[in-house]
């Protein structure tokens, strides 16, 4: 039956986190069966007004695709770039060393090759150049004979670097999504949704991963391209067949999924099944999926594998996976990326360890700064969300190179606190040699003497949002079932109501009472609980990370002789003979 937004839950006013369980919406107690309403009620918790059900149960490419030229500089870059295909100009896509970065990169490579046009691509090095494009190699570009360089997912606030570029008469694009100062820096053309002069139609899409703008980016040219006669001869580049690189870099950058980001991924995720890109298909192989990805894959399976050549391997290996045509060549990269991906765990696993000692004397701080000497940079990104995750607050990691007295930094915010505009801030205030972001995630680079004002400047910018944010915290749900309705078609029907993921929450599920039949630690700290409900129905749950929580020990310690209430999102279990359902814990609260 439907219930109120406001009513507690199975009546868990605290959880064993300490957190009141509320409906998300107009949420259901399933007692018998799937009511038919489910994914109506889904969609329309996430905020679509119910005459909008239809066109956002199946979001289309036709439904929600804006007019690209609606935002400031695409068609001059459509023009420009145009220009390049019929001049034969060299060209060299400049792209960041991440997922968002990568697809970008390989998006724009692969179509101007489809367009004859033979482009180059540049990926920093994150050690040795660090985040953005540099004058210097701008520079070195330009004199290597590149007339026109492109810029993806980084160049909104390279004032310096790209002044360095008009100097030396190289013409520089910028396609970015990260905010944006008032003053932006010198390029032929800047396209990106969060510029602070932008339409309202663009300004609306400012969710974009970079890999949005550059798809959007490369209908105009093709449109461009149409209307000067270029392809009265010669077949048009197939958009679509590039959506599986717009659907991995919009999951694995973790841009909101609305509006046309869901569509993006809905497509892109078709494209992906069909396994014709040659580096996709070695890459799922590489995750040891045995099935077409589904949108969580590409955050946890294959973004991670992509990630792992910026962060501890070599920067180009993820365009070049996405971007080969030789499937000898795509299967070992692949092999190599994941290689990387094990050795990216390992160096997590110390910096994680000796980050959380340091935030031990922060309990009184609202963003949380912690800083260590030897620390890769290549994971302090991961850490910082794991801590943020851990905490519920604002977290910044930074590396620290005593040798140029200055540290890399890499934070994660939550929802409600825009961390990406206080660093901008924390920059305007000289605070910062250089740093940047969007709400939910930022990058620096500090001097060692400044980290202690850095921190008292971010905690008393955002104390107030923080302090709001965690004030309104509670476990929303969306529905409660008995432990027998944790079925396989029950995860299919909320499958149907994704994608899932950051602005377009994952259905969480209510599941009580339960017994624990068994409790024990697998792997590093997760906890695995087999349970049971009144009526003998039996089920798997999964605590990831949680072993040393409160709530793990009372699962694993507390146990005998009490019923619990679960909450946490069902997952169908492939990895056997035979799908089974298992519930990814995230709380739980005695049921009596």
């Amino acid at each position: 039956m439907a219930t109120s937004p406001l009513s507690h839950v199975l009546g868990v006013r605290q959880s064993l986190s300490g957190k009141a369980w509320q409906w998300r919406g107009g949420a259901m107690e399933l007692s018998a069966g799937l009511d038919q309403n489910l994914l109506t009620e889904l969609l329309m918790t996430r905020g679509v007004a119910r005459e909008d059900v239809a066109r956002h149960a199946n979001p289309t490419m036709r439904d929600f695709l804006p007019d690209p030229s609606e935002f400031r500089d695409m068609d001059a870059a459509a023009e420009r770039i145009a220009q390049a295909v019929l001049g034969q100009e060299r060209v060299t896509i400049y792209g960041d060393y991440d997922v968002d970065g990568a697809t970008s990169a390989a998006l724009l490579v692969q179509l101007l090759r489809e367009l004859e046009l033979d482009a180059d691509y540049y990926i920093p090095d994150r050690l040795l150049e660090g985040y953005g494009p540099s004058g210097e190699a701008l520079v070195k570009l330009a004199e290597q004979g590149s007339s026109l360089i492109v810029t993806v997912d980084c160049g909104a606030m390279a004032h310096e670097a790209l002044a360095q570029a008009r100097d030396a008469g190289v013409d520089v694009i910028v396609v970015d999504h990260h905010k944006c100062s008032p003053e932006l820096p010198l390029a032929a053309a800047l396209v990106n949704p969060n510029r602070l002069d932008e339409s309202d139609v663009a300004a609306a899409h400012g969710h974009l991963a970079a890999v949005g703008v550059a798809f959007l980016l490369a209908i105009a040219l093709v449109r461009t391209l149409r209307v000067q006669g270029y392809f009265e001869q010669r077949d048009e580049p197939n958009l679509m067949a590039l959506l599986d690189l717009v659907a991995l870099g919009t999951v694995a950058d973790v841009a909101a999924l609305h509006g046309l980001n869901r569509a993006f991924v809905t497509q892109g995720l078709k494209v992906m099944a069909k396994r014709e890109r040659i580096g996709m298909a070695a890459l799922i192989d590489a995750s040891r999926l045995s099935r077409a990805p589904i949108a969580s894959d590409l955050g946890f399976a294959l973004g991670p594998r992509i990630n792992a050549g910026g962060r501890v391997g070599e920067s180009t290996l993820g365009v070049r996976l996405l971007t080969t045509q030789d499937p000898e060549e795509a299967r070992a990269i692949a092999r190599q990326l994941s290689e990387l991906n094990e050795e990216r765990r390992a160096i997590e696993r110390e910096v994680q360890s000796a980050a959380e000692e340091l935030i031990a004397s922060q309990d009184n701080r609202a963003v949380l700064t912690v800083s260590g000497s030897g620390w890769h940079p290549g994971v302090i990104g991961i850490v910082a969300g794991r801590i943020k995750e851990k905490t519920g607050k604002p977290s910044i990691v930074i590396a620290l190179d005593p040798e140029d007295g200055t540290g890399k930094g890499s934070g994660r915010s939550i929802s409600g606190v825009d961390l990406g505009a206080a660093i901008i801030a924390a920059r305007e205030h000289d605070l910062l040699v250089a740093g940047g972001g969007h709400a939910m995630a930022a990058g620096l680079t500090v001097e060692t003497g400044k980290l202690d004002a850095l921190a008292d400047f971010l905690d008393g910018r955002l104390a107030s949002d923080v302090s709001k944010a965690l004030t309104s915290q509670a476990m929303k749900l969306d529905l409660s079932v008995s432990a027998g309705g944790l079925t396989t078609s029950l995860v299919e029907t909320l499958e149907q109501a994704g994608p899932y993921g950051v602005g377009w929450p994952a259905p969480r599920v209510a599941v009580g009472p339960v017994r624990i039949v068994k409790a024990d630690i697998v792997g590093q700290d997760h906890v695995r609980i087999i349970a049971a409900g009144p009526e003998g129905g039996s089920f798997k749950a999964i605590a990831f990370r949680s072993a040393d929580s409160e709530m793990g020990q009372t699962l694993l310690h507390r146990s005998a002789g009490r019923r619990f209430h679960f909450a946490g999102r069902v997952k169908i279990d492939d990895w056997g003979s035979r799908p089974q359902t298992e519930l990814h814990l995230e709380d739980a609260a005695f049921a009596d």
